[in-house]
């Protein structure tokens, strides 16, 4: 959205987007201060402080665009104000009564599917033309039902449960379809438990993990405030139209394209990592697995550290007190935003865990960075309530700010005794986060161990220090009166979280909290910006810059471009994410996107996070594929944001080497292996490249979302043919590609096959992923922005 005003800010009058856009929320908090009882509000005032220009655009943003809302700052994450504030599931429009549905910027929008809404996440690439008015296209999808069954046992949590589903959906294969959930144990999961599993759609790689409307989403509609002649009109209408689910009558089988089943009495205590969010350890294997992943080489479960530094303990002084660290520590403990603070049950069970080992005399160590990051200010509202976020603050989970913060990069820095020890020792440290997604180099850049786990299993690892325990068998701590206190003594019952639960979250905190939203806070309220349509680039600004992707455009469409003899920028094996190829998280001091901003006076401590920075291009494609975790096969095993400049055997930073390919008038193209593109779904994924020269991406397959980004910035992607892929064909990355794409858009048909040519005499067919009539279109444009510009301009004419 934001990017939307960026292109179309400058057209003249008041632009009228033709659909409704619902809100605009930053959700890019930085979390510098925590522990701290003033922690919200320092952070809000640092965050104004970093962002005014950025908030300024999104203001100014709200005044020039008619059917536009913006919901401040420091308000809560997106997906959260969707599920408890925005979302009707029934439309009801002058007396028309349609079902609600709604398309998101981030991944996660997939979080209102628990409440029966159907979105997905499209990357702010195709939103930015929904906004203009381009309809969404896709490829009708396969429905994967999913049946529940049972109920969970005692003790276990709804993240428990999301990370069972989680590799049972990526192992079964649902990219790019819908997920159906059914069955009489949807009876026994609570509006939040379904949101939870709902927004993990991302990380099991499906477009939408759909749960029907029934009576629990009634209860939560009237729970969070919605009217009873709303409610009541919605259960009336779906009711008529057979789109809702009774289960106290008799269940007709519904027809999927295949189908999945779990009982979740057999659902178990969990984590999972240590680098993705599919790779579930129960918790009672965890210690075990832990000394694998030290034994094995470097990959998705292994670090190779040798044996005889397995057990290796590097002292530092903390603040003057005597510390030690080792492999497995616990550096970072975040209950972070999105899927598990939109949960009652987990969040209340954490205050719960807090409380059972303050009164046993148990503390955090002073040097883990612990915070607590509420997706919704609903939750303090309930956590006061309940008598418990005492507790927590006591354990050091202050509220540090409502939005993403620890799971995106943004927990700050650690203290400098702990970087240092961490470093100069190559401690293989730990942090143990309630968030979606633990890729390497995501969280922070010296936790090379991230484990996704619920809320109260992240107070016990906080609490134990370490990854590396069996909590079974080991203490997690020692009580006051010297007595050795286990796991089982501070893990609360289920039946303690619901009368917490019953007794703290209430319809009035959810009315509470919408109407102070609405109102703004202070420092959104204060800030001033111009009236005018137009808007004025300051091309000074290190934030908002005009964006290059209409220099030079026509009115007629270029057509295909041929890649004829374009170098490998780089080759990559399976699983590279948006992580490794977007500009996220915080920006390294060495990093090309680093030096630009010193060049231009800005101190490190000023930085901030590309996030933060994702108005400026310049700073985007200079942290494009600049992951420090990131894994190019032409480095021969080394980790790193460097490329080999093929023509001279250079090593340099990816940027550098993509510029020096551009000055020299060449193409280049990106192999790689199987999931490309998986994780969240950045359109900075696709600008980046685009920005740095890469013409067609050569991969095994593609997560949905990112594919559809790169057709959108016009880029085009190719997959080997099945059974095939770099390694089998004897690519090596030295060779020089063309791709012999008809030039006529008329001759190109959706997934068809077309040949590519080496240099060196190899020839090898793949198949082009324009997955539709539309797809070729844009593709004909040169992306999808110049699509929507061209047809704008025409229609006025």
């Amino acid at each position: 959205m934001r990017d939307a005003m960026n292109k179309l800010g400058s057209d003249s009058n008041k632009i009228n987007p033709l659909v409704p856009v619902d809100l605009v929320i930053d959700h890019s908090v930085q979390v510098d201060v925590a522990r701290s009882e003033n922690a919200v509000q320092a952070n809000m005032e640092l965050e104004f402080q970093r962002n005014k220009e950025r908030f300024g655009f999104l203001k100014w943003g709200s005044n020039a665009f008619h059917n536009m809302l913006v919901v401040p700052p420091g308000s809560g994450i997106v997906h959260q104000v969707n599920l408890e504030y925005l979302a009707r599931v029934v439309f009801n429009n002058g007396g028309i009564l349609y079902p609600d549905s709604v398309v998101g910027t981030d991944s996660h929008t997939t979080m209102i599917d628990g409440l029966g809404v159907a979105g997905w996440g499209v990357g702010g690439i195709e939103a930015e033309a929904a906004m203009l008015g381009q309809p969404m296209s896709m490829v009708l999808p396969g429905v994967v039902g999913f049946k529940l069954s049972g109920k969970l046992n005692n003790g276990v949590t709804a993240t428990d449960l999301v990370l069972t589903v989680t590799q049972m959906l990526r192992k079964h294969g649902v990219v790019g379809k819908f997920v159906e959930f059914y069955g009489e144990g949807m009876s026994k999961l609570s509006l939040a438990d379904r949101a939870t599993i709902a927004n993990m759609s991302p990380e099991y790689g499906a477009t939408m993990g759909f749960f029907p409307v029934d009576h629990v989403t009634l209860q939560y509609l009237k729970l969070t405030g919605r009217s009873d002649d709303t409610v009541a009109m919605i259960e009336s209408y779906l009711r008529a139209n057979k789109m809702f689910v009774d289960y106290s009558q008799p269940q007709t089988e519904r027809v999927y394209s295949s189908y999945l089943e779990l009982n979740l009495e057999d659902v178990e205590p969990c984590v999972s990592g240590p680098k993705r969010p599919h790779d579930r350890v129960p918790l009672k294997e965890m210690k075990a697995d832990w000394h694998s992943c030290l034994d094995n080489k470097v990959g998705f479960k292994g670090f190779a550290v040798p044996k005889e530094t397995q057990n290796k303990v590097a002292e530092f002084s903390f603040h003057g007190l005597p510390a030690q660290i080792k492999h497995g520590d616990v550096v970072i403990a975040a209950i972070t935003s999105c899927t598990n603070t939109s949960n009652p049950s987990v969040m209340l069970g954490a205050a719960l865990v807090a409380k059972k080992a303050c009164e046993q005399g148990l503390e955090v160590k002073p040097w883990i960075k612990t915070s607590l990051a509420p997706g919704s200010g609903v939750v303090t509202r309930y956590l006061e309530r309940s008598g418990l976020q005492k507790y927590l603050n006591q354990l050091g989970f202050n509220i540090v700010g409502y939005g993403c913060t620890t799971c995106i990069g943004n927990s700050g820095d650690l203290d400098e005794t702990v970087s240092a020890a961490i470093s100069e020792n190559d401690i293989v440290a730990a942090a143990v986060l309630s968030g979606n997604r633990n890729f390497e180099g995501r969280v922070h850049p010296l936790t090379r161990a991230n484990y996704l786990a619920s809320p109260p299993l992240v107070v016990a690892y906080a609490l134990a220090g370490t990854v590396d325990i069996d909590f079974e068998t080991e203490p997690i701590g020692t009580s006051k009166d010297g007595k050795k206190v286990y796991f089982q003594d501070i893990w609360p019952s289920n039946e303690e979280i619901a009368n917490v639960v019953q007794s703290s979250v209430l319809p009035d905190m959810f009315k509470g909290t919408y109407e102070a939203i609405t109102k703004g806070n202070p420092m959104w309220n204060q800030l001033s910006v111009p009236s005018s349509t137009l808007y004025t680039w300051d091309p000074s600004s290190t934030y908002i810059h005009e964006p290059p992707y209409f220099k030079d455009m026509t009115m007629s469409p270029p057509g295909p471009h041929p890649v004829k003899d374009a170098y490998c920028l780089l080759n990559f094996g399976d699983s590279i994410t948006t992580d490794h190829i977007s500009p996220a998280g915080s920006i390294h001091k060495d990093s090309p996107a680093a030096k630009f901003l010193m060049d231009r006076g800005v101190e490190r401590k000023d930085f901030n996070s590309y996030g933060s920075r994702r108005g400026n291009d310049e700073v985007m494609a200079r942290g494009t594929f600049a992951n420090i975790r990131i894994v190019n096969k032409f480095l021969k095993g080394e980790v790193g944001p460097k490329t080999i400049h093929i023509p001279t055997g250079e090593k340099l930073s990816v940027f550098d080497a993509a510029v020096r390919y551009k000055s020299e008038g060449h193409d280049t193209v990106i192999l790689a292996g199987a999931e490309y593109g998986s994780g969240s779904s950045r359109d900075w994924a696709a600008k980046g490249p685009m920005l740095l020269g890469v013409k067609a991406v050569i991969a095994k397959s593609f997560e949905r979302i990112h594919r559809s980004n790169l057709v959108g910035m016009g880029i085009i992607p190719l997959c080997f043919k099945p059974g095939e892929d770099a390694e089998t064909l004897g690519l090596t990355g030295h060779e020089r590609y063309t791709i012999n794409l008809p030039s006529s858009v008329s001759d190109i048909k959706p997934g068809q096959d077309v040949t590519v040519v080496t240099d060196n005499g190899k020839s090898f067919t793949c198949i082009v992923r324009f997955d539709t009539e539309v797809e070729l279109a844009y593709y004909n444009h040169g992306g999808i922005l110049p699509f929507v510009i061209r047809n704008l301009i025409n229609a006025k004419h």
